[in-house]
């Protein structure tokens, strides 16, 4: 299967808190074509400092429910050993989601430059404080 331009995004949840919007955010990105989810990882970092791994089928049901209909197949690029390099630093009682996805918004015009014959130099995101440094200039 050919990939267009694809991100691993790692988020880290102190305390393991999460809000219930991520789901609907990534749900929202997937309906609309902007991205296709290609695999998803979550670890905990327990209090006494012990890692364990969870993937999708593992996570509550609630969590389970809200992801399940959004990620469709993972294709299990992630590995268990991915996971546990991110959660190492984290700091007890703490979880990290590893999501790799596909910019699917941006397939269409890497095929076409691909069928131009063309070559991308340089394909960089640049993080939203350097862009407000940017606008602030």
């Amino acid at each position: 299967m050919a990939y267009g331009p694809t991100d691993l995004v790692v988020v880290k949840f102190p305390g393991s808190r999460f809000s219930g919007e991520i789901a609907p955010a990534l749900a929202e990105l997937v309906e609309s074509g902007t991205i296709r989810i290609i695999d998803l990882l979550f670890a905990q970092k327990a209090e006494d400092g012990s890692l364990t791994v969870v993937e999708l089928a593992e996570l509550d049901d609630d969590l389970y429910e809200a992801l399940d209909p959004v990620v469709g197949e993972l294709a299990g690029m992630l590995s268990e050993d991915d996971a546990i390099q991110f959660a190492g630093s984290l700091e007890p009682g703490s979880s990290v989601a590893l999501l790799l996805f596909e910019n699917s918004w941006a397939a269409r015009l890497s095929e076409a430059v691909r069928n131009s014959s063309g070559q991308v130099l340089i394909s960089e995101r640049l993080p939203r404080s350097v862009m407000e440094e940017l606008a602030a200039s």
